[in-house]
């Protein structure tokens, strides 16, 4: 099958005023675990262009809460979201939430954070790899208890590596190559269920 970038995915995406295609990577997630409900607070990373960001907003409704970080701007706007462009590494996040009015711990962190590809197999896939080495350090940090992680990898060597790590400070961790991957990508999402 060739590579179409306006495939269904993108249309639907297109039509349903969502920023991406991605969203129903997430979608997919959620159907699969159930891990948004009303009233949650949300940490996304690499939120940029912001259709997680969206899909999570609605999921928690008006009295929920979510936050993004992105080096690239997010021009979606919406009531319950707050978007900061920065470098997630230079940022000190307990003065972010203070500023913004976030108090952690977070009920979900999510990250779609992916690297500047290079098209070297090995190098994006160490980049992958650091970001998500990244999104869990702030998901120990600043999750509560029986909260829950998503992140997505370039699959590579490093991955049982991972899911190893996450699995210390989760009860469950779960490898999900969504339907709305491209059939090329080599991504797949890793959820971390119930913050031990």
């Amino acid at each position: 099958m060739t590579y179409n970038p306006r495939d269904h995915y993108f249309r639907k995406a297109k039509q349903e005023n969502f920023a991406a295609r991605s969203v129903f990577k997430l979608e997919e997630i959620d159907q699969k675990f159930k891990i948004f409900k009303p009233h949650q607070i949300v940490l996304d990373l690499g939120a940029s262009p912001g259709s997680w960001s969206q899909y999570a907003s609605k999921k928690v409704g008006e009295k929920g809460r979510v936050l993004g970080v992105d080096l690239s701007p997010v021009n979606v706007k919406m009531n319950n979201a707050v978007f900061i462009q920065a470098d997630l590494r230079d940022l000190n996040l307990e003065e972010i939430f203070k500023e913004h009015g976030f108090v952690p711990p977070f009920d979900i962190v999510m990250s779609d954070m992916a690297p500047k590809t290079t098209g070297i197999r090995g190098t994006d896939q160490a980049r992958s790899m650091e970001l998500c080495e990244l999104a869990l350090d702030v998901a120990r940090r600043f999750l509560k208890k029986e909260g829950h992680f998503v992140c997505k990898l370039f699959h590579s060597d490093d991955f049982a590596k991972l899911r190893e790590e996450i699995k210390k400070s989760f009860h469950k961790c779960e490898a999900v190559k969504p339907d709305s991957t491209r059939k090329i990508s080599k991504e797949i999402f890793l959820v971390g269920i119930n913050k031990k």
